[in-house]
């Protein structure tokens, strides 16, 4: 798969880069890649910040133009790419403490901390992703963080020594550019079921809240579609798109 790797000492957001590439009419045939090590105004969903200390961690993009994925299972490029991430900071893991999840749709966790995070933004034509941006924070280096965000965390903290931000880059970008050339080639069943398996809470009963409020409920299934689907303790079943549910700490 070819591979063009842009890295920037600056920006505001390597999402935001890319989507002015593709304004001016850039179009590439493999993967694009940008990062930088200075992201002054990352984003995150729902509109939040992404704080990222420059010289740190790891704020990067990926572009690909996935037109064999349909538009209404686009949820199948959110799963690749959390778990891209997720295989290399476990390699890197080498005692096995980190216990990394992927916290529903695709934030990557150590325990209850969030480590990192992904927004995705698509461009449709007809049925079909004529582009697709995969932008990325990932939280090395850093020591401390100043903002409100309520549980951050980074591979420093959490294994006392600093890693290499550049080695830890390009495996993703190999591990990514392997799974997405799979693919156009196979089916995704598999892809769904190792995501599942790696879901935060995944087993058991946990606390969750909609526009009715607190309740308890076990994960069933991620469908096609990137809903999630909870039993609740009365065994009643719950939809939800993202934002429609939230999770909730622990009693």
């Amino acid at each position: 798969m070819q591979i063009e790797h842009i890295h920037l000492d600056r920006t505001d957001s390597t999402n935001n880069h890319l989507r002015r590439m593709l304004d001016e009419g850039y179009r590439s045939k493999g993967l694009t890649v940008v990062s930088t090590d200075n992201q002054y105004a990352g984003r995150g969903q729902q509109g939040n910040s992404w704080e990222s200390e420059p010289g740190k961690n790891l704020s990067f993009s990926f572009l690909v133009h996935p037109a064999f994925v349909p538009a209404s299972a686009q949820f199948i490029l959110s799963q690749t790419m959390a778990l891209s991430i997720l295989r290399v900071l476990k390699a890197a893991d080498r005692c096995g403490d980190g216990r990394f999840t992927v916290k529903w749709p695709n934030d990557i966790y150590s325990g209850d901390l969030k480590i990192g995070g992904t927004l995705i933004e698509c461009d449709l034509q007809g049925k079909s992703i004529s582009n697709c941006i995969i932008g990325n924070g990932l939280n090395v280096n850093q020591e401390v963080f100043h903002s409100d965000a309520p549980n951050p965390v980074s591979l420093k903290q959490l294994f006392g020594t600093d890693f290499n931000r550049e080695q830890l880059l390009e495996s993703i970008i190999n591990d990514f550019a392997s799974r997405y050339e799979q693919m156009e080639s196979s089916e995704w069943t598999q892809t769904r079921r190792e995501y599942t398996d790696n879901l935060y809470r995944r087993e058991g009963y946990h606390p969750y809240a909609d526009a009715s409020g607190q309740f308890m409920a076990r994960i069933v299934e991620i469908e096609e579609s990137g809903h999630l689907i909870l039993q609740d303790e009365n065994s009643h079943m719950r939809r939800y798109a993202f934002k429609e549910v939230s999770f909730c700490k622990e009693p």
